[in-house]
C-alpha cells in the first residue's frame, strides 16, 4: 500500500507513538508485508526468527521490537507491539468508511455494465466495460474490476485477510488495508469469497474462469487463463501461474507457487510449491503417476500379510 503522498519518519513515528533510528527526514511512501515490500516500505517485524529477514528486505524502514543496528540506507522504527503499530498506520492511511447508499457515489461504473438488483458496491469501487454483477454480489472498497467480467450471485469480493496473532486475552486482528484486482475476462461463479490483500493486492488475471463455492485467502495471485472447479480453497500468499487447472475441492497451504500449466486432481492437498507442465493428485499431492503407483502397491500389502503368514 502505497501512501497518497510521502511522508518522514518523524511523521510516522510521531502518528504510533515510537522512537526511531535514522534521518528525520528520511523519506516513507508506503507499507507492505515481506512478500511485497519495495525500497520505501515499512515492514513490521516481531519475532527473532524473522529479523534478519526482514532487515535484509527490500523494505527501507522495519518496525521492529528490538533496538537492532540499522542497516546502511535504511531506518528504524522500535516499537514495544510492532503489530499494534502496524495496524495503527492502516487505521490511519485507510481507515474504514462507512457506506451511504446501496452503489457508492465515489464508485465508477463503465459502460454497458450491468448491475442487478440487489448488489452492493462500496467506496472508491472501479468496475470497467460490459461487466455483468448479479444479484446479491459484495464488492468491498476500493476493488477494482476490468472489462468482460461476469460475476454471479452471492460473490463476496474484498473481505478482510484471515489473519490473526495469538495473544494471552485472544487472537489480534492484523487490519487489511490492501484491494481484490480483477482483470479483464475473468468469471467467477456463485458464492465465491476473494479476500482483499492486507497492504497489496489479491489479483486475479485475465482470462481466467472461477467455478462456485470457490476461496481464495489474501495477497493470493492467481494467473491468467487458470480454470478452477468447485470448493477449492486456496490460503494467503499464494502464487498460481498462467493455464493451470485446479479441479474441485483441492486445498492448497500458504505461501507456495504452482507452476504454468499444472493441473491438479480433485480433492489434493499442496502442501508445497508444484512445478510446472505436470499433473498431481494426493496428499500430500505429488506426480499423479507416482501417486497411483503408491496406490497399487498400498493395495497389495494385504495379500503380502497372508503370504508371510502361510509362511
Amino acid at each position: 500500500m502505497k501512501f497518497p503522498q510521502a511522508h518522514t519518519l518523524q511523521q510516522i513515528a510521531t502518528i504510533i507513538s515510537s522512537e526511531f533510528i535514522g534521518d528525520p527526514n528520511f523519506p516513507v511512501l508506503g507499507m507492505n508485508e515481506i512478500h511485497v515490500v519495495s525500497s520505501g516500505d515499512i515492514v513490521f517485524v516481531d519475532h527473532p526468527k524473522y529479523y534478519d529477514k526482514a532487515l535484509q528486505s527490500a523494505a527501507t524502514i522495519i518496525l521492529i521490537n528490538k533496538d537492532v543496528e540499522c542497516p546502511e540506507g535504511k531506518a528504524l522504527l522500535i516499537s514495544d507491539d510492532p503489530f499494534r503499530d502496524f495496524n495503527k498506520l492502516t487505521q490511519y492511511f485507510k481507515p474504514f468508511e462507512k457506506a451511504s447508499a446501496t452503489i457508492s457515489t465515489t464508485s465508477k461504473i463503465g459502460q454497458g455494465t450491468v448491475i442487478q438488483p440487489g448488489a452492493f458496491v462500496g467506496n472508491n469501487v472501479v468496475i470497467g466495460d460490459d461487466c455483468l454483477i448479479n444479484a446479491n454480489v459484495s464488492i468491498y472498497d476500493h476493488t477494482v474490476i476490468g472489462n468482460n467480467v461476469t460475476i454471479h450471485s452471492g460473490t463476496v469480493l474484498g473481505a478482510d485477510a484471515f489473519y490473526y496473532k495469538k495473544r494471552p486475552e485472544g487472537f489480534d486482528k492484523l487490519i487489511s488495508g490492501g484491494r481484490v484486482v480483477i482483470e479483464d475476462h475473468v468469471d467467477l461463479g456463485a458464492l465465491c469469497t476473494i479476500d482483499r490483500g492486507v497492504t497489496g493486492d489479491t489479483t486475479i488475471k485475465e482470462g481466467t474462469k472461477i467455478d462456485n463455492q470457490v476461496h481464495i485467502g489474501h495477497d493470493t495471485i492467481i494467473g491468467k487463463k487458470c480454470l478452477i472447479a468447485s470448493q477449492v480453497g486456496i490460503a494467503g500468499c499464494v502464487v498460481v501461474e498462467d493455464e493451470v487447472t485446479i479441479w474441485g475441492q483441492v486445498g492448497v497451504t500458504s505461501d507456495i507457487t504452482i507452476g504454468t500449466k499444472a493441473i491438479i486432481s480433485a480433492q489434493s492437498g499442496v502442501s508445497k510449491s508444484l512445478e510446472a507442465n505436470k499433473s498431481y493428485f494426493g496428499t500430500p499431492a505429488d506426480d499423479f503417476r507416482k501417486k497411483y503407483k503408491e496406490i497399487a502397491a498400498i493395495r497389495q500389502i494385504p495379500d503380502l500379510i497372508e503370504k508371510l503368514k502361510e509362511k
